[in-house]
């Protein structure tokens, strides 16, 4: 049952028809991972704890670095040098108490992905690399994992949903990881505009709280893409393959 300050705090979620006290308690049950703490987990992991998500995880290995500030919003000038996650979860914390925030400073790897997510309810992938990527999808999907993919770089971004076992997965629609020297995988390599993770990450934050609610219709079956240049956004419908090396 929600306290009187819970009823202050959430009170334009109580106001909502289909959320109510029920459906702020079933965010306060609710636990969500967010893999990488940077551009897109700076958005993801803010409104998730304003959201009142009760447990909220955070991966990351990185210390903040100057050059992040200009798009990843949980951390300030005074955090340089400080473990990202430890940055991020002095925030969400500050802004609200109700939120137990995990931290895991540590890169993903074949090692640690399927323990790292193991226990939560939803996945978010923040990461800013393909092989990150592929690993999050590959242990989501063998675990059951339902989670959310995001992807920015220079004006463009993109997202979707998957349910393993229902819906197509990452691998669906990219088999395998491109060579290295194919594609700039990173911001430091390509850059990206500054306010491009916070249109993206606030997607993803918004899927992972209608799953938790069970509420609406998720990004599933399909990819949406965003130019800001173009102010955009597209949806390119997927299948699920049955040759998929992951959920095929």
């Amino acid at each position: 049952m929600l306290s009187e300050n819970q009823r202050e705090r959430y009170a334009r979620h109580i106001m909502l028809e289909n959320m109510g006290e029920s459906g702020q308690e079933k965010l306060l049950a609710g636990t969500v991972m967010v893999i990488g703490a940077g551009g897109l987990g700076s958005p993801i992991a803010l409104y998730l704890a304003a959201a009142g998500v009760g447990t909220i995880g955070i991966a990351d290995s990185d210390r903040v670095e100057l050059s992040n500030l200009q798009r990843q919003i949980a951390h300030h000038t005074a955090d340089l040098g400080r473990p990202k996650v430890d940055s991020a979860r002095e925030k969400m914390a500050a802004m609200n108490p109700d939120v137990t925030v995990l931290t895991f400073p540590t890169r993903v790897d074949a090692t640690n992905t399927a323990d790292i997510i193991a226990g939560f309810d939803f996945v978010i992938d923040a990461t800013d690399n393909f092989a990150a990527k592929f690993l999050i999808n590959d242990a989501c999907v063998a675990a059951g994992k339902p989670f959310s993919h995001g992807g920015i770089l220079r004006f463009d971004g993109q997202t979707m949903t998957v349910l393993p076992g229902t819906s197509p997965c990452y691998r669906c629609i990219f088999p395998e990881p491109p060579e290295n020297d194919e594609v700039a995988t990173a911001c430091s390599r390509a850059g990206v505009m500054g306010v491009l993770p916070g249109v993206i990450g606030t997607i993803q934050a918004t899927e992972a709280i209608k799953y938790l609610l069970g509420i609406g219709e998720l990004l599933t079956g399909r990819l949406l893409t965003y130019s800001a240049l173009a102010l955009k956004f597209r949806e390119v419908p997927i299948r699920k393959k049955t040759t998929c090396p992951a959920c095929g």
